[in-house]
């Protein structure tokens, strides 16, 4: 079920790891009010990476695509996780109303569409599959590479109602990033819409997610008396960015130099003796589109022209202007030689799964978010449910314990985001 993998490890992630595992019911306890004060997202899917001397995330998603790249084996989990998420917004259960992605092209992302409609209806609830594009106008059957098929419809709105002539949903639930702005069919319904349309990368940034996991972190590292650090990355913003014309340069360059030295600190005071490094990413968007390696600040202002095009633009062709420095965070595990960083999924507050994002031709300090990259799919659940204190930290089920306990830090921190 799980993968061989390897893992260059020191001191500070096992100590970090121990320290989970001894603070279990301190932690499970914290969350559970949390959870009580905030409401988590619908669903959500994180990438962490673990450096083996740190912990931490670095994207979180609230439009997850991969739900076809969880173990199959626990699907269980996701129904019944999925059964309470639906149950919170809609008690009758009267049905759902899923809006996916455009990409009516992409086998992969069609698997994971398929995976969420089959995890509704093995939860008890009816759902069909509304479709924003113009040229969908009747019942159209897409054919999967499995054999399936899903078949998307017309949306049609009375109203402040979505749905079909003979199907009115309690939930519209969003497969659909929203990257290009909200539809005016979506806007103003009466029906809950899941996650809220200002969830979108239409209006959400990524600079906001993390001002709210820096809170959702330094809690939780007060919690449990260890510095914040170790799982929080060091981030700083730049607006009014213009890369194809050269403008704002100076302000990403101070602020790539700002986010480095810090950490060059950190890493004196953890005797680490890797060269730090920085992302530097757009702040919204997503599909790894608009990302760069960075070590020196020097690198900014010595962007050649392809450099440049491959970092003004993101999905739907938008503009870059509002740019996210982030402390870059190595992964050092590997899977058969290719590097490897865990995805967790989310629905409600419950971690359901997760995989290995693998990549054979990029390196530890690399975006793995590319094409050429595969998944691994790994048992998060089982491991979260039943940490073993009696077993080393980096034994597996402890491994993945810690994972899902910053996962679940990423998830608190969306819902502070989204509120």
């Amino acid at each position: 079920m799980v993968p061989h993998l390897t893992t260059a490890l020191t001191g500070p992630l096992l100590d970090l790891e121990r320290h989970f595992l001894d603070a279990q019911p301190t932690i499970e306890h914290w969350f559970r009010t949390q959870w009580l004060e905030h409401s988590p997202p619908f669903y959500a899917s994180v990438d962490l990476r673990n450096s083996g001397f740190k912990l931490a995330p670095v994207d979180t998603n609230l439009f997850p695509g991969g739900f076809n790249n969880l173990n199959a084996d626990f699907l269980p989990l996701c129904v019944q996780a999925m059964q309470g998420a639906v149950e919170k917004v809609c008690p009758e259960a009267r049905g759902v109303l899923l809006i996916p992605e455009n990409h009516t092209r992409n086998q992969f992302y069609l698997q994971n569409v398929a995976q969420i409609v089959t995890i509704l209806k093995q939860a008890g609830v009816r759902v069909r599959i509304g479709s924003l594009l113009a040229e969908i106008t009747q019942p159209t059957a897409i054919q999967l590479s499995d054999g399936g098929t899903l078949t998307l419809e017309p949306l049609v709105r009375r109203g402040r109602r979505l749905g079909f002539a003979d199907f009115d949903p309690c939930v519209v639930l969003l497969n659909n990033d929203l990257s290009g702005g909200v539809p005016d069919i979506l806007q103003g319904l009466d029906q809950a819409v899941l996650p809220p349309l200002s969830a979108g990368w239409h209006a959400r940034r990524k600079s906001q997610h993390f001002a709210a996991y820096d809170r959702v972190a330094g809690d939780f590292a007060k919690l449990l008396g260890i510095d914040p650090w170790l799982v929080n990355p060091y981030f700083a913003t730049c607006g009014c960015v213009n890369f194809q014309e050269r403008l704002g340069e100076e302000c990403l360059a101070a602020k790539v130099d700002e986010v480095l030295q810090k950490m060059r600190a950190k890493y004196a005071e953890y005797g680490v003796k890797h060269e730090p490094f920085v992302i530097v990413k757009a702040d919204a968007g997503t599909y790894g589109m608009g990302i760069m390696t960075v070590k020196d600040a020097s690198e900014i202002t010595g962007l050649n022209r392809k450099q440049r095009n491959k970092m003004a633009v993101v999905k739907e062709g938008l503009q870059v202007h509002d740019v996210l420095v982030q402390e870059g965070v190595y992964t050092f595990e590997h899977i058969n030689d290719a590097v490897a960083e865990p995805v967790v999924y989310m629905i409600d507050r419950y971690v359901v799964g997760g995989f290995y994002r693998v990549h054979t031709e990029r390196g530890v300090d690399e975006n793995l978010n590319a094409p050429g990259m595969r998944f691994e799919p790994l048992a998060f659940e089982s491991c979260c449910s039943l940490p073993n204190p009696d077993c080393a930290p980096d034994d597996t089920p402890n491994r993945f314990y810690a994972y899902g306990v910053v996962a679940r830090l990423a998830l608190l921190a969306a819902a502070l985001e989204i509120r």
